[in-house]
């Protein structure tokens, strides 16, 4: 596979870093390695510390593998955050971490390299895995998956109040014809959807639905977080960007229960000012700054949230 797509802009490269580094011979870990943007000035800002990235995308791996190859100090393996747990202890030698970091969504080179199917502004594929080598594709599920299942992961995943409708259009065409690329695809639901929002491809609801239901995104991020909280070690930092509402529901809503406890019944003797808390929130959530969403606009739905353990 080519890799010919523009090169990522990390978003809030510098101040996602700034949080996540405070130990410059720590151990840091780089959830989405993507083009290792982050990894690189984590890197830079190190002395003998060391980083663990993981991505599940092939591409991703291979310039994982030649930054490996000029520095000694990083390891790529390509596998989810999810399973950080399992490959922290054969890397590092130890299971917990300084720093761990995630930029959430799909990369520019993803979305730009029709190849992969990931967008509706380019004509190919209809495929949106991360790692096309593994899992069902958006085609061979869409060919097979019931009307009801459609309907939902558009609207539970991509938050399309016409799931329904377009949904049943999906259904309808594929009785004729195989859906097989983002194009025809993205045609499908402008056509059945009746409300197009001003500035945006009425088929960007329906495409992030079915992209995250195909790579298991919410699962995963909820996955990773759990293990990442467990890997921190007193001191040690997580650093989230996140890109859209569900994301950054998850986020937010996870470390808030980490850092305050559960919410409980007013009614109940215990309060969560007494249960046993072991992380802290670190400032507040940051937002792109103007300048940066003008020089990458994909940046401006983008929120980062850090959280940092305090005890064990």
């Amino acid at each position: 596979m080519t890799d010919t797509a523009p090169e990522h802009i990390s978003v809030m490269l510098n101040e996602s870093v700034d949080m996540l580094v405070t130990d410059d011979n720590g151990l840091y870990v780089d959830g989405t390695f993507g083009r290792g943007g982050h990894t690189r000035l984590v890197l830079s800002r190190l002395a003998q510390g060391k980083m663990l990235g993981f991505d599940k995308d092939p591409v991703a791996i291979g310039h994982g593998k030649a930054l490996e190859a000029e520095d000694d100090r990083f390891t790529i393996v390509q596998d989810s955050f999810a399973a950080m747990a399992e490959h922290i202890p054969d890397v590092f030698g130890v299971e917990k971490v300084d720093g761990i970091m995630m930029d959430l969504g799909v990369s520019s080179p993803q979305l730009d390299d029709a190849e992969r199917g990931f967008s509706f502004m380019n004509d190919g594929p209809l495929d949106m895995r991360m790692n096309p080598e593994a899992g069902q594709s958006a085609a061979e599920w869409i060919a097979s998956a019931p009307e009801k299942e459609i309907a939902d992961v558009m609207y539970q995943y991509g938050e399309e109040r016409f799931s329904r409708r377009i949904a049943r259009a999906i259904v309808e065409y594929r009785k004729d014809t195989s859906i097989t690329t983002t194009k025809q695809l993205a045609k499908i639901v402008a056509e059945a959807h009746p409300a197009w929002e001003k500035g945006k491809n009425p088929a960007t609801r329906a495409f992030q639905g079915i992209r995250i239901h195909i790579n298991n995104e919410l699962g995963d991020l909820e996955e990773g977080l759990e293990a990442a909280a467990k890997a921190l070690k007193v001191g040690g930092r997580l650093v989230v960007i996140s890109f859209h509402s569900l994301e950054d529901r998850i986020v937010k809503q996870f470390m808030k229960k980490m850092c305050k406890g559960p919410d409980l019944p007013r009614h109940l003797p215990i309060q969560n000012a007494h249960l046993d808390i072991h992380f802290k929130t670190v400032g507040k959530a940051i937002k792109p700054s103007k300048g940066e969403v003008s020089d990458n606009v994909r940046s401006r739905s983008a929120v980062l949230r850090v959280m940092e353990r305090i005890s064990e």
